[in-house]
């Protein structure tokens, strides 16, 4: 008996790892639902996850990303896909909003109702992911760029950005005004890329999650320097 379990349990690891090899060669994209979709709805405004994300590697500076805000994707409309780093070494890619601001590029994530009930970034996956490894690669428009993201904590610089209060507020039961939901914004910057030396960004205006930081906080004198 015990032999058998182990004959099993080895066939179904080796279906496992043969079956992540042939996704690390095909990737494996997550499926797109309209968030206005009573599906979406009833999914509790999640969709399953991707891997691996394929297509061809953008090697070249982007100077101007206005391009990206007419990108109408006959499926997946004007959202884009991002690859992010789990601790565990198999990636997490979801679906997100991008906006381009010529020579600046910015994606954006909704916290809902439901899970502003959790801290943010720890609210999604993909959010944690980024702030624990802020290294993605995108998918736009059919190709692949290598960025990293900078959370931006000021939210008066996001709404510069987003030319709207990315808070939602309301009125709680017990008379004062709440936060129902948040959009956060990241800036992303292109990595591995030759004109821009080691990929380094000085995010000026923008603050990344640190350790211990939270948005609105002070950033920390000796904060430590984000992964090129």
């Amino acid at each position: 008996m015990k032999k058998a379990l182990k004959i099993g349990g080895s066939l179904l690891v080796g279906v496992v790892v043969l079956t992540l090899l042939t996704l690390r060669v095909t990737g494996l994209e997550p499926p797109y639902v309209d968030p206005s979709s009573e599906e979406f709805r009833r999914s509790g405004a999640t969709t399953r996850p991707g891997l691996w994300l394929k297509g061809e590697v953008v090697t070249t500076p982007v100077t101007n990303w206005d391009w990206v805000n007419k990108v109408r994707d006959p499926i997946r409309k004007n959202t884009i896909m991002i690859e992010t780093r789990t601790w565990y070494g198999i990636p997490h890619s979801v679906t997100t909003g991008i906006v381009g601001r010529g020579d600046k590029l910015y994606v954006h994530g909704h916290q809902d109702e439901v899970r502003m009930q959790k801290q943010f970034p720890y609210d999604k996956f993909w959010t944690a992911n980024v702030a624990r490894d802020p290294r993605v690669r995108m998918k736009i428009d059919g190709k692949i760029y290598e960025m990293t993201l900078v959370l931006i904590a000021d939210r008066a610089e996001v709404a510069q950005i987003y030319r709207r209060d990315p808070e939602t507020k309301v009125i709680g039961p017990d008379g004062k005004e709440q936060v129902k939901e948040v959009m956060h914004w990241w800036r992303v910057y292109q990595r591995n890329i030759p004109e821009f030396g080691n990929g380094a960004i000085a995010g000026a205006t923008s603050s990344p999650i640190f350790q211990g930081f939270r948005p609105g906080a002070e950033r920390p004198a000796d904060a430590p320097a984000q992964h090129p």
